[in-house]
């Protein structure tokens, strides 16, 4: 009998059929439960590494800027890493989103044959299989190389913006956010790709039907009915973002002093644990397992915060 298939009229199941249902139920529960054990295991031991340095420090190391690992002189701040993470996330986003949407649109509309839509398809995907560290060599040998004269043309004639300030020297935020940009753009590009092509046909022919152009059905029709997924595969992206860590540590010239400037170097939380876990001993142990956890706070928050939209979203337009 073919998976899927209704049972033939009289025949109920086998004995041996409702035992295998119930070892694939109880297996797939033991799965899950292990899943969400080894998960509060990890929170468990981050969070305990971290409260020391929370005693020491309390609430206040997540505004301070310091950062001294001396010994008998150690102080602990994690402000400019918590402000380089959220900005060089967001940044990546203002710049994936509209990119990410637009190829999603290109291929799942009928701008070009398959073959070629399915070329680009894939080679979008492929985007995702590159290591982070080769996403960093090539920020270092080519996107930095390529940037620098429009750095320098930036800080030259808009310096007086804070934005463009500081006199670029290589790494620094610019390069990281776009070098971010390009990583999240698979992942979001794929999930808003099927969001849209999995929207019924009906609705494309109706708003046709109806006199609407092409252009009107896509940015009035299509892709508001697909905004659920659009805006999930935007959330995964902005994890993604938040949590990368060796392109980041790379290029963005690990600072760890708070610039306003684009150009100037910073830091993220993700590459300062990096950087620093290695060598770290006594409190700035805990230091960092307390940065850790602000890190994990700010990826959770993403997570609830993608499934109140989703869920708003789909509410308002079923």
């Amino acid at each position: 009998m073919t998976p899927g298939a209704a049972l033939p009229e009289g025949r109920s199941r086998s004995p041996q059929e409702r035992l295998i249902d119930r070892l694939f139920v109880r297996s797939t529960l033991g799965l899950a439960v292990l899943t969400g054990v080894l998960l509060a295991f990890i929170v468990l031991v981050i969070a305990w590494g971290a409260v020391p340095a929370l005693r020491q420090f309390g609430l206040d190391f997540i505004t301070r800027s310091a950062w001294n690992p001396v010994p008998g002189r150690e102080d602990f701040g994690v402000f400019p890493m918590l402000a380089g993470t959220l900005i060089s996330s967001v940044i990546a986003l203002l710049i994936a989103v509209p990119l990410g949407l637009g190829t999603a649109v290109f291929l799942s509309e009928d701008f070009i044959p398959p073959q070629p839509r399915m070329v680009i398809s894939f080679l979008v995907e492929l985007l995702a299989a590159i290591p982070s560290v080769v996403y960093g060599l090539w920020g270092i040998f080519v996107l930095i190389p390529l940037i620098q004269p429009v750095a320098q043309w930036l800080h030259a004639n808009l310096g007086w913006i804070p934005l463009f300030g500081t006199e670029p020297v290589g790494p620094g935020m610019l390069p990281a956010s776009l070098v971010l940009s390009i990583m999240i753009l698979p992942i979001m590009t794929a999930i808003a790709k099927d969001s849209l092509a999995a929207l019924p046909p009906e609705l494309r022919q109706a708003s046709m039907g109806l006199g609407a152009t092409r252009w009107w059905t896509i940015f009035r029709v299509l892709i508001p009915g697909a905004i659920s997924g659009i805006v999930g595969g935007t959330m995964l992206g902005l994890g993604r973002a938040l949590g990368e860590t060796m392109a980041a540590t790379m290029l963005i010239g690990n600072s760890n002093q708070f610039q306003v400037s684009l150009l100037a170097p910073s830091n993220t939380i993700a590459s300062l644990l990096a950087n620093q876990f290695p060598e770290a001993r006594g409190i700035q142990v805990s230091a960092l397992m307390y940065a850790a956890v602000l890190l994990m706070l700010m990826t959770l928050l993403v997570n609830i915060l993608a499934e109140v939209i989703v869920n708003r979203l789909k509410a308002k337009y079923e």
